[in-house]
């Protein structure tokens, strides 16, 4: 190897790859930008070999595409999200580039393993839950099909937390994926903006005698640029995420050192800094409102500050920017940016407020995620007034003419004036829900239910408001992250069964509906199968000691823990088949394993009661030889996307069962679907379009509609009811109230009790008794493999209509309008 150290630097970018042309491009990268001997590297110092190999050739890429972008003058997207779950980078940009056998032969010829190298990149901390994921699967497929966006975000420190589980408990600890730095960042020092907060305003008459205000003496950070490049499948076009990192405006105050005053002298930085440390900051109490808030209106000055950079050299670009422009608001949280807007076009450029109103309006959209009415982002006033006093001025004025033009086109109810207003004067709380659907030409909602109830519930004035502004565009997986790279059993199989066009037209998958009879196939499917549930019994055993049989079938709910998505239902069936088990009422009941994962807020107290209540069951029912020759119960920690691409194609029967009405889409039951799963859900979020598209007898589904459940809301519900009805039940509950699973604290649970017995907002006890039903059915079907492998392939044959590429094609004929660049 000492002779390759004279190697010198070739094109990185190559039709087809040479495996010594790979090889001899790692080591220059070791040697050169690594700065290590390849004969002492470290896996580590591979990895990042391999992926400054990598980014070079994106590199490449980049300013290929960016020229064309510049030539042709083409309208841009720029995708606004305070979370990007892009999970581990380098895998899928080795199969986007089809080089992942070059690359696994070249690192052989150097004595390193392909798998080692890949499992030495830690999972950027960028994101939670599905809102994350989706704007992930988003700016992947702008990448693949060559739509010109970037995705703005915060380069988080910390990202959220590190789950661990001692002692049944969720424990919250650092996420350091940043310890060492990541490879795949592009730093860039000159892209620096200034972001100003807190200060007063200042009114005066400019030269033209015209009012003005000018934000003053304000205190300031500075937000520099980090850029992440993202691959297309297959193509030479490419997207990227600009993430933004606090820093102090002064590193350091002399003064106040030379005075003695060593902690005043950095305070100034360590404040500025906190912004971009982790992701949601507890915001209980009104210090943590204040930074959540800075923090989203960071993140946003400087991607607007960005934005305008760009396209913005002369006063007339400004009147062009709706036509070279389009800024996406993914949720509330970047909604500060129609404000900003405001602000960059009226103090900074002087336009009066009609042209700036209309700019802004024709520039943003905005996807809806929630139905939740405590998750709506609201603002108090005064926190938001100490913050962004001069948002707040524009605010009011945005206020002033939305209430006169609502007066005008609907007039004589004066009840919709309190509703529609940004401003909730009962709380005294700024509505970012409302502001992100009077500052955007289009909104829309994530599935048909959620978008059907956003324009007939909470948001049916703004219908009538402004006929066609609220829409529908549901939401989509990328089959590359999802079957390509996580199940390449199926994957092979699906290639040699139809061949591979299928994963540019996931719709082409409905090929397979063919042999879903096909025995032999069936034998294959199966086998695939048995071989992911082996894959994650060996990652159970070997990252948390937890020791599961390939032979149950695997039962899986893994997702953000919360009350409506109902991860407490499915553990009131496991203690019914604990009961069962243990009083031997039913001997041939079918063996299952169940699993559990997903992360509770730190400030979420009952969710992670509910995950205490897991593992204290599931040790009970792993220390009672009886019930564990049935059952098996665990609680997966930390769950992120590298251990979903381990489960999902594990996975046989996917629990969807959230509260109908109240999950906007979902695209976890997408996944499972897509990996061969039967889904047992209510019909809520995408369950319903997934029915549609597998046909009704290859889905479970129970429980109240959404129109039953909101008449219980209205007219109130009473559990008791339900309860008395069923015996099992019943005495579930008084063994979580009398403190069966936990004996040592009797009363641990009561919480749990309380939230069932008095109210039970989710309505878990009135679809309990269909719940368990159905879950009869399933085992029933079970028993026929046949049957059950039948449907699996009808499932994954019929998973075309939820692929992204639809998802953004729609977005970017409807609501962008963007058109792809050759």
């Amino acid at each position: 190897m000492s002779n390759d150290l004279n190697i010198q630097f070739e094109h990185y970018d190559k039709s087809t790859w040479d495996v010594e042309h790979i090889r001899k491009n790692i080591l220059y990268c070791m040697v050169h930008l690594v700065g290590k001997d390849p004969e002492l590297a470290w896996e580590n110092d591979w990895y990042k070999a391999l992926v400054l190999f990598l980014k070079g050739i994106l590199a490449e890429r980049r300013v290929e595409f960016e020229r064309k972008i510049r030539a042709g003058e083409v309208k841009r997207v720029y995708y606004l999200s305070l979370e990007y779950l892009i999970g581990r980078n380098l895998h899928r940009t080795l199969a986007d580039l089809n080089m992942t056998e070059a690359a696994r032969q070249a690192l052989a010829a150097c004595g390193k393993s392909l798998e080692e190298i890949l499992d030495c990149e830690a999972e950027a901390g960028l994101g939670n839950g599905g809102l994350g994921r989706l704007a992930a699967c988003i700016v992947d497929s702008m990448a693949t099909q060559g739509y010109p966006g970037i995705g703005y975000g915060i380069r988080y420190q910390f990202g959220m937390f590190k789950q661990s589980i001692e002692n049944g408990l969720q424990v919250e600890r650092p996420e350091s994926w940043l310890r060492f730095g990541s490879p795949w960042e592009l730093e860039r020092r000159s892209l620096v903006y200034e972001i100003k907060f807190k200060g007063r305003i200042f009114h005066y008459r400019d030269k033209d005698g015209r009012n003005r205000c000018q934000w003053v003496e304000t205190e300031d950070c500075e937000a520099q640029a980090f850029d992440v490049l993202l691959s297309g499948y297959r193509t030479q076009s490419l997207s990227y995420l600009r993430l933004w990192n606090s820093r102090a405006s002064r590193e350091f105050d002399l003064h106040n050192f030379n005075a003695g005053n060593y902690i005043d002298a950095v305070k100034s930085k360590i404040h500025s800094e906190n912004l971009s440390k982790v992701l949601y900051p507890d915001d209980s109490t009104s210090m943590g409102q204040e930074l959540r808030l800075m923090q989203e209106y960071f993140f946003v000055s400087a991607s607007l500050q960005d934005i305008f950079a760009q396209h913005v050299t002369c006063p007339a670009d400004l009147q062009k920017l709706p036509d070279n422009v389009a800024i996406h608001l993914n949720d509330t949280h970047p909604a500060t940016a129609i404000p900003e807007m405001m602000r960059l076009l009226l103090d900074e450029h002087g336009l009066e407020y009609d042209n700036a109103w209309d700019i802004t309006r024709r520039v943003f959209s905005y996807t809806n995620h929630t139905l939740l009415p405590e998750a709506l982002e609201t603002w108090p006033l005064d926190v938001f007034g100490k913050i962004l006093p001069r948002h707040l001025d524009i605010l009011y004025l945005i206020n002033h003419h939305h209430m006169n033009d609502v007066k005008y086109k609907l007039p004589g109810d004066t009840s919709i004036l309190g509703r529609m207003s940004l401003f909730d004067d009962n709380s005294r709380r700024v509505r970012m829900a409302n502001l992100s659907i009077v500052g955007s030409h289009t909104v829309n909602g994530v599935a048909e239910l959620h978008s059907q109830l956003m324009q007939k519930g909470m948001f049916a004035d703004f219908v009538r408001l402004s006929p066609g502004k609220l829409t529908n565009v549901t939401n989509g997986i990328t089959p590359i992250r999802w079957l390509v790279l996580s199940n390449p059993g199926l994957a092979n199989l699906i290639n040699e069964t139809i061949g591979e066009d299928w994963v540019h037209d996931l719709t082409k998958l409905k090929r397979l509906e063919e042999r879903a009879d096909d025995h032999g196939f069936q034998d294959r499917f199966m086998a695939v199968k048995k071989a992911n549930k082996v894959r994650l019994a060996q990652f159970m055993t070997e990252r948390h000691n937890i020791h599961l049989n390939v032979d149950f079938m695997f039962d899986v709910q893994v997702k953000r823990m919360h009350e409506y998505k109902r991860q407490l239902l499915n553990l009131l069936h496991v203690l019914t088949r604990y009961i069962w088990i243990r009083d031997g009422i039913k001997p041939d009941l079918l063996p299952r394993t169940v699993l559990f994962g997903g992360k509770a807020a730190p400030a979420y107290h009952q969710a992670k009661l509910i995950i205490r209540l897991i593992n204290d069951v599931a040790d009970m029912v792993r220390n009672d030889p009886v019930v564990a020759s049935k059952l098996q119960l665990a609680f997966i920690p930390n769950y992120n996307v590298s251990a979903a691409e381990i489960i999902m194609p594990a996975c046989e029967l996917s629990e969807q069962i959230s509260t109908a009405g109240l999950e906007a889409s979902g695209t976890g039951n997408m996944k499972f679907a897509l990996n061969g799963a039967l889904t047992i859900g209510t019909m809520d979020g995408a369950n319903i379009e997934i029915r549609k598209e597998v046909g009704p007898d290859n889905i479970f589904i129970f429980g109240l509609e959404s129109n039953r459940t909101d008449e219980l809301w209205k007219h109130g519900y009473n559990p008791h009811e339900a309860i008395e009805k069923n015996s099992d039940l019943k005495r579930i509950l008084g063994m979580i109230r009398d403190g069966y699973f936990c004996p040592e604290e009797p009363k641990r649970y009561q919480p749990i009790y309380d939230a069932l017995t008095m109210g039970d907002h989710y309505l878990l006890t009135a679809d309990y008794a269909d719940y368990i039903a159905c879950q009869e059915r399933v085992d029933q079907l079970y028993r026929d493999q046949r049957a059950w492998t039948r449907k699996s392939i009808i499932n994954v044959a019929n998973m075309g209509f939820f692929s992204i590429d639809r998802t953004v094609q729609t977005y970017a004929e409807r609501v962008w309008k963007i058109k792809p660049v050759k």
